[in-house]
């Protein structure tokens, strides 16, 4: 996750998503770069060229305020991304992850009759599930790592029909919310980067949290469903996330994922 200069990837990254078209630059003879030249978003933004180079090579990895926004409109950066851009400029001191799931969350788990629900941590490593969770995919087991199954294990790309969607999601959500100064993320994302579609899509730079979303099961026993995601955090655990699936009552998907359990 290059988290020595995290700052100066991501800047360097976007930057040559950002066709000078879009941004009212004339194309002026053969361009080596597909998006913006250093120069090009340094002008955008009001910052000097030196300045740039600097916070692209780590040099200086603490920019004001002012000068994120600024790169932040330059780069054309949703609302997400810009958070993330914040967070690599002051990321305070690294947060420890909680792994164990108190009694009182695995009790609601299990309260949830019918309902898959498990709990991760912002490293993606399943920490807790109830029974209906773990009939509706492997990668839902606790001990598993929802990214490396994603990406590693085949049975993820049949199992999710809109896959490669699906798995824009995953590295998207796992940029934003896991700490690249995380030894084990790290570790993670140096195992996932063996997988040529991860690499593309982690070399992209996209950071977007889990979002309550629509999501399609082409499960091997009952067959497709679909199923509603939310994703909640725990009180007193910022570094969990509870994820619920539920399906809309008396849908076909509510009536496979009875047959299911």
């Amino acid at each position: 996750m290059a988290a020595d200069n995290a700052l100066g990837e991501f800047l360097k990254a976007r930057r040559g998503r950002v066709p000078p078209s879009r941004a009212d630059l004339p194309a002026h003879g053969r361009r080596r770069v597909a998006g913006l030249r250093r120069d090009e978003l340094a002008r955008l933004a009001g910052i000097s060229e030196p300045y740039l180079t600097r916070l692209e090579q780590g040099v200086d990895q603490h920019p004001s305020p002012q000068v994120l926004q600024a790169l932040a409109r330059a780069l054309e950066l949703d609302a997400d991304t810009c958070a993330h851009l914040f967070a690599l400029a002051a990321p305070g001191p690294v947060r420890p992850t909680e792994t164990e799931v108190s009694p009182d969350l695995h009790q609601l788990l299990d309260a949830w009759a019918g309902t898959p629900a498990y709990v991760r941590d912002r490293r993606f490593d399943v920490l807790a599930a109830n029974k209906w969770a773990r009939a509706l995919a492997p990668m839902y087991e606790p001990g598993h790592n929802l990214a490396r199954d994603m990406f590693l294990d085949p049975g993820a790309r049949r199992l999710f029909p809109d896959w490669p969607e699906i798995a824009a999601q995953t590295a998207a959500a796992l940029r934003a919310e896991a700490d690249p100064r995380d030894p084990r993320v790290a570790r993670l994302v140096a195992e996932l980067e063996a997988d040529e579609d991860f690499r593309g899509l982690w070399a992209r730079h996209d950071a977007r949290p889990s979002r309550d979303e629509l999501k399609r099961f082409a499960h091997p026993v009952v067959g497709e469903l679909a199923l509603r995601r939310q994703a909640l955090t725990v009180g007193g655990a910022e570094q969990q996330v509870i994820i619920v699936y539920q399906a809309v009552p008396g849908s076909p998907s509510e009536a496979a994922l009875t047959r299911l359990l």
